[in-house]
């Protein structure tokens, strides 16, 4: 077969090879989150014991985080678009997982960063081989949906972390609950390496060019022509900056404004946020390709309209007292949010050839990361000690 074309029907993966292979990468992606969030849970209780402030749990759950994540990330998904998919996302889910068993051993603050740091390098190896791998999975008319599906993932991880962390904490203690979630994490590595094919590269994608592996800088001089790329990740930047903002601190919110337990809290927040997010996630793929037949231009304009549907919502429900009005609002906030990463992901890997998706994905996820995850919950940080005098603290920082 000639490498400028595109890979014969025969050697096509099965669609049960690619269900599979979407089922297992969502259910890794679903540990990622686990294992990113549950330090947001558990920071209330971290908080106490360490005697930490809020511009420390900021950097903690966000900046620090974040700033490991997307330097590793480039390298790695440059890694991705030579080598091995499979492989990479292996060692990356023990990595990450043993980073977070280690997190319930920190007797300090710089203990518990470096193990933050730990899994912030081992989790830059997943989602941008994952990207790759569902692109070859399947065809450019169903990837929305695909990547929809995977992201889901994000929102099941979210949900497991909040009521697993949540309950474990309050029953056994926060070191507990980070052995529970890290230790599973690297059984699963085991089992996805041992079940898992990689699809051929490009085998969806006509008349390209499979032995030619671009450079990251002929990837960012391609990009660099590509407009809507960086339209489409500043705005993935800014919902992002405003869920993770939030998101991160919604726990301590509920806690200090409305008196809940950290078990209680996991649980509302497992199904109200969680549940929402997934719901809004798949939406948002489904519509925009079922939507994207007749005008492809809806791949922005439904996540642009939920944007701006959510945004009224946001304000409200940090300043009212009655919690089931807030819970209520928090859930439709979060939907609307989260219907943006299936169609921009999709989108943008539409813009590139298929020896780029992933280096594609990791500078995409470095502008949303390096925006949202790593400004986000320290800007709400920093503002809520420099409110501290107010008893509502918490609610002004998150509005901002």
């Amino acid at each position: 077969m000639s490498v400028t074309s595109a890979v014969s029907s025969d050697k096509k993966v099965s669609s049960k090879v690619a269900g599979y292979g979407l089922f297992m990468l969502t259910l890794v992606y679903a540990f990622n989150f686990v294992d990113r969030q549950i330090l947001v849970i558990l920071q209330e209780p971290i908080k106490n014991d360490m005697g930490l402030s809020d511009t420390q749990l900021g950097l903690l759950s966000g900046f620090s985080f974040a700033l490991v994540y997307i330097t590793a990330g480039i390298p790695i998904a440059y890694w991705a678009d030579r080598t091995n998919r499979r492989n990479i996302i292996t060692a990356s889910l023990a990595v990450w997982s043993g980073m977070t068993a280690l997190s319930g051993l920190a007797q300090n603050y710089s203990q518990l960063l470096l193990a933050r740091i730990g899994v912030g390098i081992g989790e830059a190896g997943g989602s941008p081989p994952a990207h790759s791998m569902i692109s070859d999975y399947y065809p450019p008319e169903r990837r929305a949906t695909a990547m929809a599906i995977y992201t889901t993932g994000l929102h099941l991880g979210i949900l497991m972390g909040f009521i697993v962390g949540g309950l474990i904490s309050e029953f056994f203690g926060w070191r507990i609950a980070f052995f529970s979630v890290g230790i599973p994490g690297v059984l699963l590595a085991v089992v996805f390496y041992f079940t898992v094919k990689e699809p051929p590269r490009g085998q969806w994608d006509e008349s390209v060019n499979m032995a030619h592996k671009p450079s990251l800088g002929e990837t960012l001089k391609h990009l660099s022509s590509v407009r809507s790329f960086w339209y489409l990740a500043l705005a993935a930047g800014a919902t992002s900056f405003a869920g993770y903002g939030n998101g991160n601190f919604a726990p301590s919110f509920l806690i200090r404004n409305h008196g809940f337990s950290v078990g209680e809290v996991g649980v509302v927040l497992a199904i109200f946020g969680g549940g929402g997010g997934m719901i809004g996630t798949f939406l948002g793929g489904y519509l925009t390709d079922r939507l994207g037949v007749r005008d492809r231009r809806w791949y922005v304009w439904l996540p642009a309209a939920a944007g701006i549907i959510a945004l009224p919502m946001g304000f409200p429900y940090l300043l009212l007292d009655n919690t089931t009005v807030v819970i209520g609002l928090m859930f439709f906030v979060t939907l609307f949010l989260n219907t943006y990463m299936g169609p921009v992901v999709a989108t943008c890997h539409a813009l590139v050839p298929p020896s780029m998706r992933a280096m594609t994905s990791a500078i995409l996820f470095f502008v949303l990361n390096m925006i949202g995850l790593g400004l986000g919950p320290l800007t709400v940080g920093v503002l809520s000690d420099l409110y501290m005098p107010h008893s509502e603290t918490m609610a002004y920082a998150m509005q901002c």
